[in-house]
């Protein structure tokens, strides 16, 4: 429970449908600033804690507090610093929902005595014969699989989502009828744990040792211009370069070798094809190379149609049947059948760093 309108309504509608229902809210790490005060995590201010708590007494269900602080920051947040600093742009809910909620809290649920953990995602578990499928939530602009796509056979066999079933305007109206106080509070935004919505301030804090400027290089190597430090910038991203052009620039490539930043065309963020890593099937089987699927690249991205050609070390290289724009290394590239979402792996890298992976067969790079 997180004391929004999602989780509230989770929680109401298992409790009509008979279950013995425990309110768990995870109270996560938050960053103590300069003048040594605390701003809480988004995720679990102190009033949305007195809202989940509310919400729990009136469905008469007993609530607990886990603390989450020690395991979150580790984790989660170090990561994110971390792989700021290597040049990438991660996506923390992935790992947390890998690493936290699917994990640390799943396992305190099962401790409890729980059968399920349920949460307010908008997403679906069907059981197919004897294994479980992730599919999509039914309202397409608040589906949440993508974020949940390291998900496994053991996990699902013990998780609910109950308002993947409807799309957002019924849960607020489900809120209304169940007389929920939190019917029309609104969504949370941005990362929990950065409170004023500014990364590259919170990144700057976190980072004792600064960041190093370098060089702004075009596509020939021809420095244009000094980049403030990689961990500012995105790929895609137009403005705040201080470069002066004919045309509009963007950021194509984080060379952390080089600590450079390369920029070029609109055309040339376009790609065809790339690599990820940590390669996760939710079905505990991947699919053949000759099988086209959709594959999301970030979370609100289209899905594409393409190719997987994995490797025998849970890599794999993405083929894309038509380019996408964006291609980001740290996010999550997830695949799609329908509304099942089979699932994914982290981008690590553009088509020309594919050339001489030795982890992958010359029939496979051919099939590229």
């Amino acid at each position: 429970m997180s004391g929004g309108v999602d989780s509230s309504v989770a929680a109401a509608l298992l409790v009509k449908q008979g279950y013995d229902v425990i309110g768990i809210m995870m109270r996560l790490w938050s960053e103590s600033i300069a003048t040594q005060t605390t701003i809480a995590n988004r995720c679990c201010t102190p009033d949305q804690m007195a809202d989940a708590r509310r919400i729990a007494d009136q469905l008469n269900i007993p609530f607990y507090v886990l603390d989450a602080q020690s395991q979150f920051r580790g984790s989660i947040v170090q990561q994110f610093i971390d792989d700021h600093n290597a040049g990438l742009t991660p996506n923390p809910c992935i790992s947390c929902n890998r690493r936290i909620r699917f994990s640390f809290l799943l396992q305190h649920a099962k401790a409890l005595g729980a059968q399920f953990l349920a949460t307010g995602h908008y997403a679906r578990v069907r059981q197919n014969g004897g294994d479980f499928e992730l599919l999509k939530g039914i309202d397409p602009h608040k589906d949440q699989s993508y974020v949940l796509y390291t998900l496994n056979q053991r996990k699902l066999a013990h998780i609910l989502f109950p308002v993947g079933e409807y799309i957002k305007e019924d849960v607020r109206a489900l809120a209304e009828e169940f007389a929920l106080p939190v019917a029309s509070k609104h969504d949370s935004q941005d990362l929990c744990f950065i409170t004023d919505g500014n990364y590259r301030a919170f990144l700057e804090r976190q980072n004792t040792n600064g960041f190093e400027p370098g060089p702004i290089l075009d596509q020939n190597g021809r420095e244009l211009g000094r980049h403030a430090g990689l961990p500012f910038y995105t790929i895609g991203q137009r403005k705040g370069l201080g470069i002066s052009a004919d045309r509009p620039l963007f950021v194509l490539e984080k060379d952390k070798t080089r600590n450079a930043i390369i920029i070029g065309p609109r055309e040339a963020l376009e790609q065809h094809t790339f690599r990820i890593r940590d390669l996760n099937w939710i079905s505990g089987e991947g699919i053949s190379s000759k099988q086209l699927v959709d594959i999301k690249i970030r979370y609100k991205a289209t899905a594409v149609p393409g190719y997987i050609i994995t490797s025998s070390n849970n890599d794999a290289v993405i083929k894309l049947i038509t380019p996408v724009r964006g291609v980001t290394p740290g996010q999550g590239a997830v695949f799609y059948r329908g509304d099942v979402c089979l699932g994914g792996g982290i981008i690590t890298g553009q088509r020309e760093d594919l050339t001489d992976e030795k982890s992958f067969s010359n029939e496979q790079l051919e099939e590229l």
